[in-house]
């Protein structure tokens, strides 16, 4: 398989379950961060990697307990809340979730330490992150793990920190929700031409 195979290949998956080498997975996951590249080489980007239990907790507790209660605070209408139930189910029957963060202590450290780029780091960081989280998707593609990508932060950022000791510096980013592809939700989507995205001189 080419590498534009896999981006061919990597799209959202919704219907996933548990039926994958966790520990293949696991550590593909992690050999893709290690590999991809920051500014300044700062390696800020820190990843949550939960399984089993774990995983089950965070879909199956913590993101409706607090999802609901926003939904509520925001006076969002009670029935909305049966499909948005439905959806987290489904996250819950994947095998996993990698959580992306930025740490922040280390976006500090450089606006010190090079104060020319100090308006940059933050940017350079959101970058940094987006990286990690597309090779890491990417990386699973190849061995056949289905993966969507969601972003609950900041709702159930301090109920994530508290349960698994996430230290505060860490500031959440995304969340991609891994496992085998029980029916292939991917669909191929229209591009916009190249005319508009490109210019050559």
């Amino acid at each position: 398989m080419t590498y534009f195979d896999i981006l061919k290949k990597r799209h959202s998956q919704y219907a996933l379950g548990k039926n994958i080498d966790g520990t293949k997975a696991v550590d593909t996951l992690k050999e893709a961060v290690r590999l991809s590249p920051t500014a300044f080489n700062a390696e800020g980007g820190r990843v949550l990697i939960l399984t089993g239990d774990a995983h089950d907790k965070l879909w199956g507790e913590i993101v409706p307990t607090d999802l609901k209660a926003e939904m509520d605070r925001q006076g969002v209408p009670a029935n909305v809340w049966e499909n948005t139930a439905q959806k987290l189910e489904s996250f819950k029957a994947a095998f996993g979730t990698a959580l992306f963060y930025e740490d922040q202590d280390k976006v500090k450290e450089l606006q010190e330490n090079f104060a020319l780029y100090k308006d940059n780091f933050p940017i350079w960081s959101e970058q940094g992150s987006g990286i990690i989280t597309i090779n890491a998707w990417n990386a699973l593609t190849e061995i056949g793990v289905g993966a969507n990508l969601q972003h609950y932060n900041p709702v159930i950022d301090a109920s994530v920190a508290k349960a698994w000791h996430v230290p505060a510096s860490w500031k959440l980013r995304s969340q991609l929700i891994f496992g085998s592809i029980e029916t292939d939700t991917g669909e191929e989507k229209d591009k916009i031409a190249d005319t508009v995205r490109f210019i050559e001189a």
